[in-house]
Formats: C-alpha cells, sequence, structure tokens
C-alpha cells in the first residue's frame, strides 16, 4: 500500500471513530474481513479457524481464546484486539492467576487473584488495581475485608490478624486512620480516634481486669488530659505524658483501701506491651503483573509484556506491520477489495482530512531547563549577605533547645519577640568569629518556627546542613515580580526568600492563625515556613535585610516538565514567551493552561476540601492573590521526545510507571507530593475568549504525577490593592483582574480550581 493511501486509510480511521454514517460505509467495506488469533503453530486455516470466523464477521467483535503464550504465560477467555476483554483466567508463570472480569487488557470489575505463596484477594477491580469492596486473605492467617483504593486499604474495613488482633474501623492509605476498634488477643481492646496506623486523639482502652482509661493519646500513649478508672469505682484524673514534669493529677479513691500505691508510670509500662500489629505486607501487586499479548495472524508482531493496568512495557522491539487487509496481495480476492476501498477513501479523504487537521497537534516532552540560579561564590555582590544568612542560622538552631511541646502560649506568638544578636568579625561569648562583614542578627518568634519545624518534621541537624553546609546557596536570576530575590540551597529542600516590611507584619500578624492551620490540617497545601530572620548590615546606612526560610514545593525525585502558576483571573495572565523559548523552567499561567487533571475520586475527595479549608483561612485573614503553583512530570515519552497519551498500544521510550506505583514509593505520595493522576488534554473554543480558562476535553490523556502547594500567601487586601482594584475595574472586566477582595478572590480560586481538577472516573 502506498504512503499515500497509508495516510488517507489513518484519515478515513478518524471520520468513523466519529460519525455513525461512516462507521456505516465501514462495515459495508469490511464486513467480511476476519481476523483470527495467532499461534507458533497456526500457518493455515483449519475447521477451528473457519468456526471462529464464522463468530467474528466483524472487527469490533470479541471471542474467545486459549492460547499458551510465547512466555509460558496461558490464558483463556474472551478477547478482543489483541487484548483480553470480557471474563477470562490468566496463568503467569511464576503462578500468579487471575480469574475474572477484563477491559481492553486491564483487570476491570470483579475477579479474584492468587499468589503462589496461597494468599488471595476476592473482589472489585479498576484499571489493574485492587479497587473497590474486596477481600484479602494472606499466607499466614491475615485477613482484611473492605475497601480499597489503588491497592491501599482505604475506607471502611475489617482486618483480623495471625497473631489473634483484630482492627474494625476506618483506613487511610494503608494505615488505620479516622475512627477504630482494635481487640488484642488477651481480650482488651481500644475504641477511639487512630492517625497514620497508631492510636491518636480521643479515645477509650479497656482491659479485661475492668480498668480502663479515657482520653487523649498521641503515638500509642496517653498525652493530655485523661481518666484512669478501677473496676473498684476509684480513679486517677489529669494530666499525662512520658514527660514526669509534665505529669499531675489527682487520685480519688473509692473506698478506704483504694491504690494508693499505685504509679500512674505504670500505665505507660503496661501499654507498652500493647502494639499494634503490623501484618503481612501483600506480594506483588496485581497492577505490577505483566501479561504477553499475542496479536492476529494477519499481523506481524513480536509478543509484548503488558502490565495488568493496561501498560505496554517499554525497552522491548515495538516493531510490527499493518494488519493485512488486502487478502492475496496477488489474487483477485485483494485486487477487488483494494479497489472498493480506494473508491470509498475517495469520497472519505476530504473529511478524514479535515479530522486530521482539526485534531491537536502531537505534545512534545518539554525541553529541559539549565539548573536555576547563579551559585554565590566569594566576589559575589551577595556573598557577604550570604555568609551572615548561614551563620546566623547556625547559631539559632544551633543553640536551642528541641521544641517540648507543640502547645505554645500566646506570648510565643507576640511580633515583640525577638532577640537580637550582634556577630563581631572577632567572635563573642555567644558567637563564632567569621570571615564576613560585622551583622546583627534578629530571630523572629524563634519558639514559634522552632514548633513548626518539629511539626513539619524537619531534623535540625539536616536543616543546618542544608541551609549552612559546605555548599554555597544560589541565587534565582531575577529577583521576582514583588521585586523580592530568592535563594535555593544546593539540594534544592528550601527556598529563601528577601521581603518587605509589609510582608513581615503580614506574616506575624497571621503567625498564629497560620500555626493553627497547618497543626489542625497536617495535608495543608499552604507553604510550608520554617524561619523568620533579618539580617541587619553594618554601616552608616544600616541596612536591614529581612527573609523567610520555605519549603521548596518542587523537591522531588521527579523532574517536573511543566510548571503553572494558577490564580483563576485571566487579565494579564499568559506567558509572554515564545513556544521556542519555553522549556521546564518557564512559569506558565491560567491562559496557558492546556490540561485537566484528573485525580483518584479519594485523592479528589480530599484535595477539595483541603482547598476548601485552605481558601476559608486565608479569606478571613483577609489575604488575596495567592496562587496554586502546579508542577506535572509526564511518565511517558518516546525517544524522539513525543509525549505518549495512556492506552497508547506501541510506545516507544521511558516509562516510571512500575517505579511510580511500587509499594516503596507510597510513602512519599502525599497530598500534593508526588500524586499519580492523569491529564486530559484541552483545546479552546476561540482564542480570544479572555474569561475561558479551561478549555473543552479532548479525550487524549496523559499519565502524570503532579506536585502542587498554594503559594504568595502574604499579600493582604491593603490600601494599594483596593487602589488597583478601583482603577483596573474602570479599563477592564471587574471579574477578570487579580486584585479583588478576598472574599471574592477565594470563591473565584476554587471555582476556577475546581474546574481545572476534577473526579476520575
Amino acid at each position: 500500500m502506498s504512503k499515500e493511501q497509508s495516510y488517507v486509510l489513518k484519515a478515513w480511521e478518524v471520520t468513523v471513530r466519529k460519525t455513525q454514517q461512516a462507521k456505516k460505509r465501514a462495515n459495508s467495506v469490511f464486513g467480511t474481513v476476519s481476523v483470527s488469533p495467532h499461534t507458533d503453530n497456526d500457518t493455515s486455516t483449519d475447521e477451528n479457524d473457519d468456526e471462529t470466523s464464522t463468530n467474528r464477521s466483524s472487527l469490533e467483535e470479541f471471542y474467545h481464546a486459549e492460547r499458551v503464550l510465547p512466555n509460558g504465560d496461558y490464558y483463556t477467555g474472551q478477547w478482543y484486539d489483541s487484548f483480553p476483554h470480557g471474563h477470562g483466567k490468566y496463568l503467569w508463570t511464576d503462578g500468579c492467576m487471575y480469574i475474572g472480569d477484563w477491559y481492553n487488557g486491564k483487570t476491570m470489575g470483579n475477579g479474584k487473584f492468587g499468589w503462589p505463596s496461597g494468599a488471595t484477594y476476592e473482589g472489585e477491580f479498576k484499571s489493574g488495581y485492587m479497587d473497590g469492596t474486596g477481600t484479602y486473605t494472606g499466607p499466614s492467617g491475615d485477613a482484611y475485608k473492605g475497601q480499597w483504593v489503588m491497592n491501599l486499604k482505604h475506607g471502611h474495613g475489617v482486618k483480623s490478624f495471625a497473631n489473634g488482633d483484630a482492627y474494625d474501623g476506618e483506613w487511610r492509605r494503608g494505615l488505620q486512620e479516622g475512627h477504630g476498634r482494635y481487640q488484642w488477643s488477651d481480650g482488651c481492646h481500644y475504641t477511639g480516634e487512630w492517625k497514620n496506623g497508631t492510636i491518636y486523639g480521643k479515645g477509650s482502652f479497656v482491659w479485661t481486669n475492668g480498668n480502663r482509661y479515657d482520653g487523649c493519646w498521641d503515638e500509642g500513649f496517653p498525652r493530655g488530659n485523661g481518666t484512669y478508672k478501677w473496676d473498684d469505682g476509684s480513679f486517677y484524673v489529669g494530666n499525662w505524658s512520658k514527660d514526669p514534669e509534665e505529669m499531675n493529677g489527682t487520685y480519688y479513691p473509692s473506698g478506704n483501701e483504694g491504690n494508693l500505691e499505685w504509679d500512674p508510670k505504670d500505665l505507660f509500662d503496661n501499654l507498652s506491651e500493647y502494639t499494634i500489629c503490623s501484618g503481612e505486607r501483600v506480594p506483588m501487586l496485581p497492577s505490577q503483573k505483566k501479561l504477553s499479548v499475542w496479536n492476529s495472524s494477519k499481523r506481524i508482531e513480536k509478543p509484548r509484556r503488558v502490565s495488568v493496568d493496561g501498560r505496554v512495557s517499554v525497552g522491548v522491539d515495538r516493531a510490527f506491520e499493518k494488519m493485512n487487509m488486502w487478502g492475496n496481495e496477488t489474487g483477485e480476492e485483494g485486487t477487488d477489495l483494494r479497489k472498493e476501498l480506494d473508491a470509498e477513501l475517495m469520497r472519505l479523504e476530504a473529511e478524514g482530512i479535515r479530522s486530521l487537521k482539526s485534531s491537536p497537534v502531537p505534545m512534545k516532552l518539554p525541553k529541559a531547563g539549565r539548573k536555576q540560579g547563579e551559585t554565590i561564590s566569594k566576589g559575589h555582590r551577595n556573598y557577604d549577605l550570604m555568609l551572615n544568612l548561614q551563620l546566623g542560622i547556625r547559631h539559632s538552631v544551633g543553640r536551642q533547645a528541641p521544641a517540648a511541646s507543640l502547645d505554645l502560649k500566646p506570648s510565643a506568638f507576640d511580633p515583640k519577640d525577638k532577640i537580637w544578636r550582634r556577630f563581631p568579625r572577632e567572635g563573642t561569648k555567644y558567637t563564632p568569629p567569621h570571615q564576613s562583614t560585622e551583622f546583627k542578627w534578629k530571630d523572629y518568634c524563634p519558639l514559634v518556627f522552632r514548633s513548626l519545624r518539629k511539626l513539619f518534621k524537619v531534623d535540625p541537624a539536616d536543616y543546618m546542613l542544608s541551609i549552612c553546609g559546605d555548599d554555597a546557596l544560589r541565587e534565582l536570576s531575577s529577583p521576582g515580580k514583588s521585586g523580592s530575590f530568592f535563594y535555593l540551597t544546593n539540594d534544592d529542600r528550601y527556598m529563601i526568600k528577601t521581603m518587605k516590611k509589609s510582608e513581615t507584619k503580614v506574616l506575624l500578624r497571621m503567625l498564629a492563625a497560620y500555626y493553627n492551620h497547618v497543626r489542625a490540617f497536617e495535608n495543608s497545601l499552604v507553604i510550608r515556613f520554617f524561619g523568620l530572620h533579618c539580617v541587619r548590615l553594618n554601616g552608616p546606612t544600616q541596612k536591614k535585610v529581612r527573609f523567610v526560610i520555605m519549603g521548596n514545593l518542587f523537591c522531588s525525585k521527579y523532574s517536573v516538565h511543566r510548571i503553572f502558576d494558577l490564580k483563576g483571573s485571566s487579565l494579564g495572565r499568559t506567558t509572554d514567551k515564545p513556544e521556542s523559548e519555553i522549556d521546564s523552567n518557564t512559569i506558565l499561567k491560567d491562559r496557558d493552561l492546556s490540561f485537566i487533571f484528573r485525580l483518584q475520586k479519594a485523592w479528589y475527595q480530599e484535595f477539595t476540601r483541603q482547598i476548601d479549608k485552605d481558601c476559608e483561612f486565608l479569606e478571613q485573614e483577609r489575604i488575596m492573590d495567592y496562587s496554586l503553583l502546579v508542577g506535572i512530570h509526564f511518565r511517558e515519552s518516546s525517544v524522539a521526545g513525543d509525549l505518549i497519551p495512556s492506552g497508547a498500544k506501541t510506545p516507544i521510550g521511558e516509562s516510571d510507571e512500575e517505579a511510580c506505583h511500587h509499594p516503596s514509593r507510597w510513602a512519599s505520595i502525599r497530598l500534593g507530593t508526588n500524586m499519580p493522576a492523569r491529564a486530559e488534554r484541552t483545546v479552546r473554543k476561540s482564542s480570544d475568549s479572555e474569561l475561558e480558562l479551561v478549555g473543552e476535553p479532548t479525550g487524549e490523556f496523559y499519565e502524570v504525577v503532579l506536585i502542587f502547594g498554594i503559594i504568595d500567601i502574604l499579600q493582604d487586601y491593603d490600601i494599594s490593592k483596593k487602589l488597583e482594584h478601583a482603577y483596573k475595574s474602570i479599563q477592564y472586566d471587574p471579574s477578570s483582574i487579580s486584585a479583588v477582595d478576598p472574599k471574592q478572590y477565594s470563591r473565584r480560586f476554587r471555582d476556577f480550581i475546581f474546574k481545572a481538577f476534577t473526579d476520575d472516573n
């Protein structure tokens, strides 16, 4: 077949998918063509082939197949277009087996998966994952019956452990979280709140002898207010803690004798014997299993390995020839069919080519940008400032005692709670000698930021090493729109931003509310602050440089290919760079957005809840002009740099699908961090539509990893923003400008974000 005919045939195929009329014409042409399954010994047509061909009168019907595959795997069941489709049984050479429903090569619906160890899962599958309601029984006797999401226990479920323990309650990402009841094999039980697989919050522990503790817990032990009761009616009420200095309370006997010799510390010794069983680990996950795919006898193609979730493995030969739809190339049947098809193609050529031209241009993997920032070495204009900053932080963090409790007094948030320290070159009793210029150092609310670092699980030694180690900081090439300068640590973990005095005041004003918010919502998407400091340089001007230390959102094991800064406004919200200059470091804006991000249902529900909570917090603090910074990592691309849509049959390139879903990677996934998702490509109806921020979906999906968070949260609705709003409202549509009232800003921001992100059904 000539190249021209091949091109027109592709155009025709596009048209067939889009119009019912084209489908009818296709059936009239291909109604007599049949495709039979291929085996190594299938060199001629036999009676079985004739029977199979009769059962399949068109390309779009599925049929029953029973084959031993080239790699030794075995499949029997319904088949369609080179993939299991319908009900079938697949047996791998390592002894794993799946019996159940398939959809286009993916385990989808109800089924049963068995491991050679004797472990089994029976229940619902979705796109290759254990997802829905199902029961897992381990080889040693562990059993779980309940809800699953992407191979993890998520929702309500009941688990019985091999050692006799049992848990009935809520799960989240594979761990107990929410409300649940855990009973040990000796009959003692706890009923109450859980977090990350440990007893945390309010709950009651009941012993078999009738004694019980009711109150607050932290990581499996009483912490805070609580009451211990004996079966004889006596009880102890007080504040509980592992630290003896924080422990206090009152004992109330029930009679003359009571338990006067009892020590509250005995409770901790007793509870240390009651550990939470971790249970068995699920063996290789069903979504990680590969299946060998064979193709039509009319198609010459080497066997491919496809994961059960429908992904085609990479790194093996993908070369194949087109289906021989022409019959015998030299025979009359092939000639007649070719002529008939040529006539049909003539009628469809114009329509097909128009369809191809109207389709979006294939996407390329964005070119990699250079490592951001200029290393601040000796001779740099800010070299002394960097040394001052490192000396100050080393002094502040190194001499502070660890934060004992996260419960802070109101005085800790007082803006006047700051410490000035002089750093002469020769050193003092409290400061070391140094080679930089003399300066003064100020810590704002040091106890609060020390507690924030503890809350965010930042190790003090690692923190100092990142910022104050031998490696120099990197200064970004240009200041931000606000005039602030940004510096990155060499390991990319932390970003340091210079602050205007007004921004510093806003942060100090809202610090107590910020602290309480991130403490209450550990999955908050608002940017994380780790320290607020000031350097006053020595000299006639006594210049002050204020700066805040933040977490770098894109410090991830995944490279970021695309960055979007999303606010929900349209005026001026597009990049000013030509396409040829856009790389992975370019920050694109609202009107550059060409995707809808589809999150798995449980993640999407958590995402919407947290966006609502974060926006309510910012609205209450009169904050506006913030944005959702989104980084996209595309999982699959070809050697030529083309992005490969999910579901493509013949990708040639690199894929990190298997690595992304390996159990060891789940620990790094949380809301906004390393989140697996699907990005659906969109196109805009009109290029001059200012208010159209989210385009029309095309049905073209890409497997991605998302990293996102809310940034720029230090702009309040002050007089300058009110004036900006009044001035721009005269010239432009008020709904299109960024400077609006915090309540309106919050509503508009959420409306836009909930269109750009949606549930992946």
